[in-house]
């Protein structure tokens, strides 16, 4: 399944050729991505992680355009566990509090939800206080912890 959303400011579609740079801008920012995995790749292994066939049941990544300016400006990551849905975004600093990985993600837990989907999970690292905070604000709530990971939940009920 494809997923393609439209939101008020944003396109969340499958990756383009053209949208590699930039990400590779906001992923390699060692500092920017310290919470966050999937950094740090040649611009050859990033193409073919992302431009490649992709699944919900695999994992999938899709980018956030600005409609406005066609640009690239972060990304989403979910995949399917039966009907819970793990969910991971980013947004490249140049955008980073502006509201926009609520919206993104409040669209796509929206569409999953219609789509079938029963609950959606997050991993996020404890210092990670933005992610946590977005996640509260999305009605999320801690379930456990893994590893190095906090595990958020959010239930169909709760959307």
């Amino acid at each position: 399944m494809t997923i393609t959303l439209t939101t008020t400011r944003c396109l969340i579609r499958p990756f383009e050729r053209q949208d590699i740079e930039s990400f590779m801008t906001y992923r390699n920012d060692l500092d920017w991505m310290k919470h966050q995995s999937f950094k740090g790749l040649s611009y050859v292994e990033y193409e073919n992680a992302l431009l490649g066939e992709q699944s919900l049941l695999q994992g999938a990544q899709l980018a956030i355009i600005d409609q406005v300016t066609g640009e690239l400006i972060g990304d989403v990551y979910t995949q399917q566990e039966g009907t819970t849905y793990w969910i991971g975004y980013t947004i490249s600093p140049t955008h980073a509090r502006k509201g926009y990985a609520f919206e993104v993600m409040s669209e796509l837990i929206r569409h999953l939800a219609d789509r079938g989907a029963e609950a959606f999970k997050a991993g996020v690292l404890e210092e990670n206080m933005a992610s946590i905070a977005l996640l509260r604000k999305l009605n999320f709530t801690y379930l456990t912890t893994e590893m190095d990971e906090q595990i958020y939940q959010l239930g169909v009920s709760d959307v």
